[in-house]
């Protein structure tokens, strides 16, 4: 992502941007705010903390405000043209693109909860415990930061000794030095999103046989998690396709600058903001109990009066 913190970078007109930059501000701004208040009422609810469900939904919040905070940093020296020793860069670019991770593999392993409570519900409280939850986070941390290490790896084979040293403006396109790297690095995303996308949808068959049986209450909830799976085949649908903006904004480039510069704009908005307003929409709102306790913190004050 760090690559396209740079979407507004300073390289272009401040006229041209300056009002773009701001609408940038606002929506982070709001949605960091929803997500604050999400978290704190996790943290808030000793309910929460025994259900790996709401435990992996808490770390894809986290991870999404981190993600929003180091990307919009990025955003901002970039777009003021301030400049850095690339050791400090490659620290904010090897987080934004591990948390750019993080949340669609998070989100997969939510799917797969989902999974084994409604097509294996006898094996749910044995498998899908908090200490499993703990365990799991490590593992998708892990998993995450294979593709940044790999590109890096990549990366310093080939970069001057004296890379770190240096002085200039934070962006992900400096860690690719031939055309190669930037195919390869696109191949990895690729290879992960198609992982993820294929488990979402082997659980949705799941669970979709699953719901043409069920009966009663039952069927209600299962209905309800195909629902939820949807959604993340959503979110995951949405990043995978902001994988393939890049080359779309390869050829605008091509035609003109100022091309380049909106759709760069709308696709920072739409592949890179939307997926992650999304999170409190699928378990903070349409979540019943999780519903209840923002309800009941955000009427606090009325209540106590």
């Amino acid at each position: 992502m760090a690559n396209n913190s740079s979407v507004l970078s300073g390289n272009f007109p401040v006229k041209q941007i300056s009002k773009e930059v701001i609408i940038v501000q606002v929506l982070i701004g709001v949605f960091l705010s929803i997500n604050f208040f999400l978290i704190i009422t996790f943290f808030k609810k000793d309910v929460f903390h025994t259900s790996m469900r709401y435990i992996l939904f808490a770390e894809t919040l986290l991870s999404d405000c981190l993600f929003l905070i180091l990307a919009n940093v990025t955003l901002i020296l970039s777009y003021f043209g301030v400049t850095m020793q690339m050791g400090f860069c490659l620290i904010l670019f090897f987080l934004t693109s591990l948390y750019s991770y993080v949340t669609p593999v998070t989100l997969t392993a939510m799917t797969l909860e989902r999974y084994v409570a409604i097509c294996m519900p006898l094996r749910h409280a044995e498998l899908c415990t908090p200490h499993g939850a703990l365990q799991l986070i490590l593992i998708i941390h892990s998993i995450s930061a294979v593709p940044i290490t790999i590109n890096l790896a990549v990366f310093y084979s080939t970069a001057s000794p004296t890379f770190n040293t240096k002085r200039a403006i934070c962006h992900g396109e400096m860690f690719v030095l031939v055309t190669w790297q930037g195919h390869f690095r696109s191949a990895i995303s690729q290879l992960y999103f198609f992982i993820m996308f294929t488990i979402i949808v082997f659980s949705y068959i799941k669970i979709m046989k699953v719901a043409k049986t069920a009966s009663g209450e039952h069927k209600k909830s299962t209905w309800k998690g195909l629902r939820t799976v949807i959604l993340h085949g959503f979110q995951l649908l949405l990043s995978l396709i902001q994988l393939w903006s890049v080359f779309i904004e390869a050829a605008a480039l091509k035609v003109s600058l100022t091309l380049y510069i909106n759709i760069r704009y709308f696709d920072y908005i739409m592949f890179f903001l939307a997926p992650r307003c999304l999170s409190p929409l699928i378990y903070g709102l349409r979540d019943e109990l999780f519903f209840k306790a923002l309800k009941s913190y955000a009427l606090w004050g009325l209540h106590k009066k």
